[in-house]
């Protein structure tokens, strides 16, 4: 069965250079390589999903530049509908990010054309109503996220929220939110605990079902129903860790949506990160359905 996945968010160019340490304040250290490759957590997210097997939608904007053009082309080459993309005025946003040789990154984002996607635009609303998840980040306008969050709730899609970049979020939005996908440091922005079981119990207090990332010690879920599940990641060699969150969330909601179970869906989520990680870059690193089968399997 295949699900239908609707992300409304950011979409950016990363400008990722690539050094053995990263500069501290102050510091300038000589980089071994440069690369330009379309991102932004949501087109991360959507194309995941999309690699993964599900029919992807994206809603956003990008700048009137090359590096929007390159972002579109991008995103429907790997079967994502741009139907929902708009152009505004002026540049694409922009990550600048820093990989390290121990696969750890630091990213500056430059929002530009994202901070546009402050509302639904005309048929934003019936592309979502006809979806079967919402998937949401914070990179773009607070109203814009809860606007289509409240689209997602009043049309019975179920509505996934990745709190990056982590900032103290308003009830009214967190009512509309079915699934939050927090990594520990956002957890812990949102709850004061930096105990991820502690932040797990507060969070489920805002929200039904939620699911903290743990980097390389996998992750735990957890619904108001009672159910609790730890996931391990894959031992792996992490080159470069740029959008393995995105990868997990736009996995994970595939699988969900085809109708796996918490447990199995966690665990094929778990393994996209594995193999994203692997590799360099962010939407080029994303592995396909079959990738991540073949590698469950091994």
């Amino acid at each position: 069965m295949t699900t239908s996945v609707v992300v409304f968010g950011s979409c950016n160019m990363d400008l990722v250079a690539y050094v053995p340490v990263a500069p501290q304040q102050g510091e300038t250290v000589t980089g071994r390589e440069f690369r330009t490759v379309p991102g932004g957590k949501g087109a991360n997210q959507a194309i995941a999903a999309a690699k993964a097997g599900a029919d992807a939608r994206m809603i956003g904007a990008v700048g009137g530049d090359e590096f929007g053009a390159e972002i579109r082309r991008v995103l429907q080459e790997s079967t994502v509908d741009v139907q929902g993309l708009r152009t505004a005025p002026g540049r694409s946003g922009t990550a600048h990010i820093v990989v390290d040789d121990g696969g750890d990154n630091s990213i500056v984002v430059v929002p530009a054309a994202n901070g546009t996607v402050d509302a639904l635009a005309d048929g934003d609303e019936e592309i979502i109503a006809g979806s079967d998840s919402l998937l949401l980040q914070l990179e773009i306008p607070q109203s814009g996220v809860a606007a289509a969050a409240a689209a997602g709730k009043r049309n019975g899609v179920r509505v996934v929220l990745t709190p990056a970049p982590a900032v103290p979020l308003p009830e009214e939005l967190l009512r509309d939110v079915d699934l939050l996908v927090p990594n520990e440091h956002e957890a812990a922005v949102l709850t004061g605990h930096d105990d991820p079981e502690r932040a797990l119990t507060a969070l489920l207090e805002l929200v039904p079902e939620v699911v903290i990332t743990l980097g390389a010690r996998g992750c735990v879920y957890g619904s108001r129903e009672g159910a609790r599940h730890e996931v391990p990641a894959f031992e792996v060699q992490a080159v470069d860790t740029t959008a393995a969150g995105d990868t997990f969330v736009g996995v994970l909601s595939a699988a969900l949506g085809e109708g796996e179970e918490v447990p199995a869906a966690l665990r094929r989520a778990a393994a996209g990160s594995a193999l994203s990680v692997q590799r360099n870059g962010a939407t080029s690193a994303m592995p396909t359905r079959d990738e991540i089968v073949r590698f469950m399997a091994n």
